[in-house]
């Protein structure tokens, strides 16, 4: 009878664990079925960096569609065209050319009544592809003289890490935001021509060392 009893026991025991993990697993698959990515975009144009370039050599032109994807995890793509001058040094370079940058961010606080409201944290991977001429580069000659010497127009391209650290108001009761974010940036690779490294890359800024610092102050719509 005690080993009945057992037996009776141990079956009762195993078809509880059986059923706990059971309910346990169907709650983890309607948990996942739950989750659905629901379409939504915003829209920014870099209004600072555009509104600088009529008064400087450098034209600075760019966007951003973002879209959040699940919790506050946000994915990020962003594209831009730059026309600059560098003149410095004996240098005198100039650069025209497209950038694009992909990424994500999180969203570190937001508003209890707006999720898009708050501020974020983030990075990208980012490059640029390019035409540089440098119509002077110095060069020491013969005796301690100066020259220099000039290169033709040449494509290049460059790739560099960025992060991003921003936040975004909402205006009013609209759909349109201000954006307004910090880019911290580490060079990773670039092309040369004739050994000679970039005085300015598009996108990344000038380029005498390989850390920068961008900023961009946006306008954005939420669709």
């Amino acid at each position: 009878r005690m080993k009945t009893r057992l037996i009776f026991t141990l079956f009762f025991s195993v078809l509880g664990v059986i059923s706990w993990a059971q309910d346990k697993q169907d709650k983890k698959e309607e948990k996942k079925e739950h989750w659905k990515y629901e379409p939504n975009f915003m829209v920014g144009f870099d209004a600072l960096n555009a509104g600088v370039g009529f008064f400087s050599d450098r034209k600075l032109y760019q966007g951003f569609i973002s879209s959040k994807v699940k919790g506050n995890i946000h994915a990020v793509a962003e594209a831009g065209f730059e026309k600059n001058i560098y003149q410095k040094n004996g240098y005198d370079a100039k650069v025209n050319g497209p950038f694009v940058k992909l990424g994500a961010f999180y969203m570190l606080a937001k508003d209890a009544e707006n999720e898009f409201n708050g501020f974020y944290v983030g990075g990208k991977v980012a490059g640029a592809f390019y035409n540089q001429e440098y119509m002077a580069i110095p060069v020491r000659g013969f005796g301690g003289s100066n020259s220099s010497v000039a290169f033709p127009s040449s494509s290049q391209s460059t790739f560099w890490l960025e992060g991003t650290l921003g936040g975004r108001v909402q205006l009013f009761s609209s759909n349109f935001y201000i954006d307004v974010n910090l880019q911290p940036r580490y060079w990773v690779y670039t092309s040369k021509q004739d050994d000679i490294s970039p005085m300015i890359v598009p996108g990344f800024g000038r380029s005498s060392s390989k850390f920068n610092m961008g900023f961009a102050w946006n306008l954005a719509y939420k669709f």
